[in-house]
């Protein structure tokens, strides 16, 4: 099989060999553990800056304590800041949270909208979590880029930007959007896993033969 030269043709092979890699429906290849999509996106909010497991050890307790946003909304702050404390920025956490609740509770009967225009107005929430919501929550399309999905798309020459705005317009233009989810998460689990900022391993890559910032000089055919 020829390697793909064109951002576009990296950016299929990338997708089609990542998702061999890491199987599974988009709900399946998201680590935060939640079951509605107001769940999904308090812990969404609380995953800034930490990781998703120290935000699945707080969940359990948080959800129990205020299952819907009207409890969100009247929570005492001390009290909520000591559920969260662990994930860090806990008091701006617990701020963008009461008020995330007390905003789903008046403009939108207490449900999670799907629109993006509607969701980035919640306190918290900026289109990377909105686009998590989107694709995991409700199966729509949505790009998440995160830190990992940044550095994955410009080491695979998927786009020159540094603007999370801009990576998601220039990937997205490369992928039917029913792919765009379930990319972003896949190329999330190979930065974590394989793709690693400090040392990325190279030679444990499925996407070394044709990444153009593979640091194997004499790259391995294409499978």
């Amino acid at each position: 099989m020829a390697r793909p030269r064109t951002p576009a043709g990296r950016a299929r092979e990338a997708y089609r060999r990542l998702a061999e890699c890491y199987p599974g429906s988009v709900r399946d290849l998201c680590e935060l553990s939640f079951d509605t999509p107001f769940q999904l996106l308090v812990a969404t909010v609380l995953s800034a800056q930490t990781t998703d497991q120290r935000v699945n050890s707080v969940t359990p307790s948080l959800f129990a304590r205020y299952p819907t946003p009207g409890d969100l909304a009247r929570a005492d702050p001390e009290e909520l800041e000591g559920i969260i404390h662990s994930t860090g920025f806990f008091r701006a956490k617990a701020r963008s949270l009461i008020g995330l609740g007390a905003q789903l509770d008046a403009r939108f009967s207490g449900q999670v909208p799907t629109a993006l225009e509607d969701l980035v107005t919640l306190p918290g929430v900026g289109r990377k979590t909105a686009n998590v919501i989107r694709s995991v929550a409700f199966g729509l399309p949505g790009l998440a880029v995160d830190t990992h999905v940044a550095r994955l798309t410009k080491l695979l020459g998927l786009t020159d930007s540094t603007d999370p705005v801009k990576i998601e317009t220039d990937v997205c233009a490369l992928l039917p959007a029913r792919y765009w989810g379930s990319f972003g998460l896949t190329l999330i689990l190979h930065g974590r896993r394989v793709c690693v900022a400090r040392r990325p391993r190279c030679a444990e890559c499925v996407l070394v033969d044709f990444c153009p910032s593979s640091r194997i000089p004499n790259k391995p055919p294409a499978p």
